[in-house]
């Protein structure tokens, strides 16, 4: 199935890990939704990051709420930015703490991404250079 690279950033993969394994499966449907293109039902846009890119899936648990939080602002992957269980049941909001952390993670995405998209141009600017 064609379709964008997944890519845990920092940490993400290690925590994403910890999370129960019908929790995994349950996110493991949307970001492969996410890898071909698709939105599933349960993502939704990440508020303070002023758009769609960056979304969260939130699965309830017997043992708690977890949230994972990803990017498809890249077409060539989608990033895995946090994955975590939500502590606090006082409101719905993620933690100064946590989206702290997937600010620092979706800011090394997109320095990864530029690194990525810089080696490609040279790339194809030495194979352009040889063929002359």
């Amino acid at each position: 199935m064609p379709g964008r690279g997944l890519v845990y950033v920092g940490g993400c993969l290690r925590d994403y890990e910890k999370l129960p394994a019908e929790v995994q499966e349950q996110v493991g449907f949307a970001l492969l939704e996410a890898q071909v293109g698709g939105k599933h039902p349960d993502a939704k846009p990440l508020h303070g990051f002023g758009g769609t890119s960056v979304l969260e899936v939130v699965e309830t648990h017997s043992s708690g709420t977890y949230r994972v939080v990803y990017t498809t602002k890249f077409s060539e992957a989608v990033y895995v930015l946090h994955a975590f269980q939500k502590k606090s049941t006082r409101d719905n909001r993620t933690s100064p703490r946590d989206m702290a952390l997937i600010q620092q993670r979706f800011k090394a995405a997109e320095d990864e991404h530029a690194r990525q998209a810089q080696q490609i141009k040279a790339t194809e600017n030495e194979h352009a250079r040889r063929r002359r």
